[in-house]
């Protein structure tokens, strides 16, 4: 129930954080020779498969919020601070062999403001053994370094469900 009300609080302030921009500020960066904030969504995402899958955990990392604030709710709780989650990832995946294979499918991009948008996805690991997958939420913000992910919601599909799915 907790957790709910953090995801529907953080949902609730990216919108109020949305409706802040005054409809002329919103009109002139639209209107402004700005990048595609899909793409750039998409890149970055293309980015951190790519870092994944050579291995590359801090690479991997840049895609998000370097902030205390940054958020990861997985199966096993939430784990707070950008430092947290770089720490569950190594602990976690200790090494190529664990982290295998990477692969995002049915990616989804919502744009909510000029500011935020979400994307719903799914991912699946290969590895030697196996091949679990899941599904998952990233909140985006945009920053002046670009956009980074601010919470992350992944859940693991059940050993047999993820073996279904293949």
């Amino acid at each position: 129930m907790y957790r709910r009300l953090r995801i529907s609080a953080l949902l609730l302030l990216i919108a109020i954080g949305c409706a802040t921009i005054s409809a002329r500020e919103f009109s002139a960066r639209k209107g402004a020779a700005r990048p595609d904030a899909e793409a750039d969504i998409r890149a970055l995402l293309d980015m951190q498969t790519a870092a994944w899958n050579r291995g590359d955990v801090d690479a991997f990392m840049v895609g998000y919020w370097k902030s205390d604030e940054t958020e990861f709710l997985g199966a096993s709780g939430l784990v707070r601070g950008w430092q947290g989650v770089l720490e569950r990832y190594r602990h976690n995946y200790p090494d190529r062999k664990a982290m295998g294979h990477l692969t995002f499918s049915n990616l989804e991009v919502h744009l909510v403001c000029a500011e935020a948008a979400f994307v719903i996805g799914q991912f699946q690991l290969e590895r030697e053994s196996d091949r679990p997958a899941g599904i998952f939420t990233l909140n985006f913000r945009k920053f002046p370094e670009g956009w980074r992910i601010v919470a992350d919601h992944t859940t693991a599909f059940a050993a047999s469900t993820a073996a279904k799915s293949q």
